[in-house]
């Protein structure tokens, strides 16, 4: 029986054409490819174990039928800022959990500053303190790339990442 955590485990998800389209959980992946909606490319050295039989879990699946994928939009979540950031103080560049990360407003919210995908950052707790109600010309700090709405190019970018650690992803994903 694989740990809890295999089952979180992610998986790269190919359209039929075997164009990469998602990455998402290996339960998630193992439900698509019971259901007959996707069939697995690759697979992990992670096994489950039934009763009567065990699955290896896989590391890529591809959907059987072709899927259009319209033009990407991401939820504007904490989640989706931090990746989008890779989990890095735009500010003083420490790579961080996320639960040493913090949402800047780089124009803050006092100031009119609106909650969009162009004015939040990933920000460590001393940045952001440091910085306040201020903008980040005025607390003397400077951005390390100005925000950018997360797009089809941003997702393509975090899958081409996780890929670096997976063998198996990279022929679906360096082309």
């Amino acid at each position: 029986m694989p740990s809890l955590g295999a089952l979180h485990k992610p998986v790269l998800v190919l359209n039929a054409s075997y164009e990469p389209i998602n990455i998402c959980a290996a339960r998630r992946a193992l439900v698509l490819i019971l259901k007959g909606v996707a069939s697995p490319e690759e697979f992990s050295s992670n096994l489950l174990h039934s009763a009567r039989q065990a699955l290896k879990l896989p590391s890529v699946i591809r959907l059987l039928e072709y899927r259009r994928i319209p033009h990407q939009t991401r939820a504007l979540s904490r989640k989706n800022i931090l990746m989008r950031d890779r989990y890095t103080c735009q500010y003083c560049q420490r790579i961080l959990p996320s639960s040493e990360l913090t949402l800047d407003h780089v124009v803050p919210r006092s100031r009119a500053g609106e909650t969009t995908w162009e004015n939040l950052v990933a920000c460590c707790h001393y940045c952001n303190n440091r910085k306040g109600g201020r903008t980040p010309e005025e607390a003397g700090m400077r951005l390390v790339r100005a925000p950018r709405p997360f797009s089809l190019h941003t997702s393509r970018h975090l899958m081409r990442l996780l890929g670096r650690s997976d063998d198996q992803w990279r022929k679906y994903l360096f082309y």
